[in-house]
């Protein structure tokens, strides 16, 4: 199968070898995969503070660059969300309207993809660890992303999926709530790294990378023995 990837932001700009092995895990499963090099963003940072006209004019630019025969793979769901509902509203009564409807069959979350459309059924990753899956707010809420991710964890060898209790709670990020409110979300994230420490789990997995830094900065400054790991990146572990 073609498929278009979108990395997101924070990947590119944070963990660029997060979209290297989101590249080698779709490969690997029998797709062929176009990435576009002038891709940037969804636009959801804009439309989230409300600032519609410049996040109308990135969904433009990201209508514009997914060719038609090609099923849109993201590597967040907070990105698929943006372009499955969110566009919804940007475009209604516009030109790009129709545009958007086709995409918007076309447009998947990664491990929705691989579950849903591939119906992937084993992956020879392996990763000897304890690990809890962090639903992420736009997976669970916006696109029903729950079962997809930990399906695709029991596939790799030697992972022990441990659940955490309020699995359905924010970490706190909330783009730019953890900006505009920091001292709440720094204890959302301090609730959510103490649910996972209760667990005994050595990394914490998710769909978003940007849920996964959030976290990660309250780790690395207070020197808690967490690890984080986007799903791509697990899915790989062990391969060559």
């Amino acid at each position: 199968m073609k498929i278009e990837l979108f990395v997101p932001c924070f990947v590119d700009q944070f963990s660029p070898e997060t979209g290297f092995n989101m590249v080698k895990l779709l490969e690997s499963v029998g797709c062929s995969v176009h990435y576009n090099l002038e891709q940037t963003c969804c636009g959801a940072p804009a439309f989230n503070a409300g600032h519609w006209e410049d996040a109308r004019e990135i969904g433009e630019k990201v209508l514009n660059e997914i060719a038609n025969d090609k099923t849109l793979v993201c590597g967040a769901a907070s990105c698929t969300a943006m372009i499955r509902n969110s566009y919804d509203l940007l475009f209604q009564n516009s030109s790009y309207h129709n545009k958007y409807r086709q995409l918007q069959k076309r447009n998947f979350e990664l491990s929705e993809f691989l579950i849903d459309v591939l119906k992937i059924q084993s992956l020879p990753a392996q990763l000897n660890a304890k690990v809890v899956y962090l639903d992420a707010c736009q997976a669970l809420n916006h696109c029903g992303i729950k079962e997809q991710p930990r399906k695709l964890l029991s596939m790799v060898a030697g992972l022990q999926l441990i659940e955490m209790d309020c699995a359905d709670e924010c970490c706190g990020f909330g783009g730019t709530f953890s900006v505009n409110a920091e001292p709440i979300s720094i204890q959302m994230a301090e609730q959510k790294v103490q649910h996972i420490l209760n667990t005994g789990a050595q990394i914490i997995v998710s769909t978003d990378y940007a849920c996964l830094l959030h976290l990660q900065s309250y780790i690395l400054k207070n020197q808690i023995p967490l690890k984080v790991m986007h799903l791509a990146d697990v899915l790989v572990a062990g391969t060559h």
